[in-house]
């Protein structure tokens, strides 16, 4: 893993060099509803009356500030996803120690010890990241932790919950990304994680939060497979991952494993 990582690290540091034109910040580099939803953290989190930076939890660059210059690249923690650096837990976290080994790098740490810190992690990100988000429990600062995958002490945690995604709008991919928005609109004390917001938010999200009824249609083989063609057409290099959830998404079904068997039957018949 140590070898794999200090290529991978090396191979993007040449990109950056080789084709400056190709590079720039991450801001601009980031596509899709979850990412749209995250710089729109800042507007919310200034109405709140903080001094906000926003950060990048990258399985290709370790934490980054999303002024940070980077050429395009595609790395994820999602086991099952064509770009995964890992295959386990335990893989991603040494994949994620290996990115952040470097003099200098900045932790959460770090960033704890700046102000208070607004965490929205899935739940892989959250295990891949574990030991530096008990390194930030360790300090004497407020840290919210939206979705993850369990409770750390010293970090209040909100778990992910789909029953909001009625009242928040927006795709599941980007529902974690909402609800921290939505609880940056219930701090009226410019207190991160306060009683008073805690149960302003809380009191809200029990009366908004309403359980997902799936009544999806069912597709034949030929029908799924149109909708994959249709799907690379659109968006090019596209994942498995990626077309699947907008197929549910648009309301239809199609078990995972049979959407896998398809996806690589119609990517290897182009």
């Amino acid at each position: 893993m140590r070898e794999r990582s200090a290529l991978w690290k090396k191979r993007v540091a040449q990109a950056a060099r080789t084709d400056k034109t190709r590079t720039r910040p991450l801001t601009d580099l980031y596509r899709g509803d979850h990412w749209t939803q995250s710089k729109r953290l800042l507007q919310w989190a200034e109405k709140a009356h903080f001094n906000a930076e926003l950060w990048v939890a990258s399985a290709g660059l370790g934490l980054q500030p999303v002024s940070a210059p980077a050429p395009a690249y595609a790395a994820t923690f999602s086991t099952r996803h064509a770009d995964s650096v890992a295959t386990s837990t335990a893989s991603s976290a040494e994949w994620w120690s290996h990115l952040q080994a470097d003099s200098g790098r900045t932790t959460l740490a770090d960033l704890g010890k700046r102000g208070p810190v607004l965490m929205v992690l899935s739940e892989v990100y959250a295990k891949a990241m574990g030991a530096e988000l008990r390194e930030l429990g360790g300090l004497a600062t407020e840290a919210l932790l939206i979705g993850g995958d369990e409770e750390i002490a010293g970090i209040q945690r909100v778990a992910s919950d789909a029953g909001l995604r009625g009242a928040l709008g927006g795709t599941l991919t980007s529902l974690n990304v909402r609800m921290a928005a939505s609880w940056l609109q219930h701090c009226e004390d410019r207190s991160l994680t306060s009683v008073a917001t805690s149960n302003s938010w809380h009191q809200w999200a029990v009366g908004a939060s309403k359980p997902e009824r799936h009544n999806r249609e069912p597709m034949s083989d030929e029908e799924v497979i149109a909708f994959i063609k249709r799907g690379i057409a659109s968006a090019p290099g596209a994942s498995r991952t990626r077309l699947l959830r907008a197929l549910r998404d648009s309301g239809r079904a199609c078990e995972q494993s049979r959407f896998a068997v398809l996806f690589n039957r119609t990517m290897g018949n182009q």
